[in-house]
């Protein structure tokens, strides 16, 4: 079994910066591939960003490319989620997931989920 808590949610003006965490334990997080995903009330859980075992590949959604950037440590069992230029639309409750192989954009081909951190944005 593999546990994951996100950490580092809260509310933050446009244009502002938050740094998620994910601590994973459990299992070797060095051989998951890992992903952020964000759910906004009354909408479906979307694709944020991914990132492989070996931090070799990333993959971001469109809305987000350039603005936020994934990373791990795999030292530290933990997945990174840097937030700038926030904007209203980016509010949501974040996810981190993890999963055998590489990493993927659907959130159904991820095994394990945390249980989510809210991040809002005013403007």
């Amino acid at each position: 079994q593999v546990q994951l808590e996100e950490s580092g949610g809260g509310l933050v003006q446009a244009g502002g910066s938050l740094r998620l965490s994910c601590a994973v334990s459990g299992r070797t997080f060095s051989s998951y591939a890992m992903g952020w995903f964000r759910q906004a009330p009354g909408k479906e859980r979307e694709f944020v960003a991914a990132i492989n075992w070996n931090s070799g590949r990333t993959y971001y959604a469109d809305s987000v490319k350039g603005r936020f950037t994934i990373s791990r440590d795999n030292a530290k069992n933990t997945l990174y989620l840097q937030m700038n230029s926030l904007r209203p639309e980016d509010t949501a409750v974040y996810y981190c997931a993890a999963r055998g192989g590489v990493a993927a954009q659907r959130p159904t081909s991820y095994d394990y989920w945390g249980q989510g951190t809210q991040v809002t944005v005013s403007s």
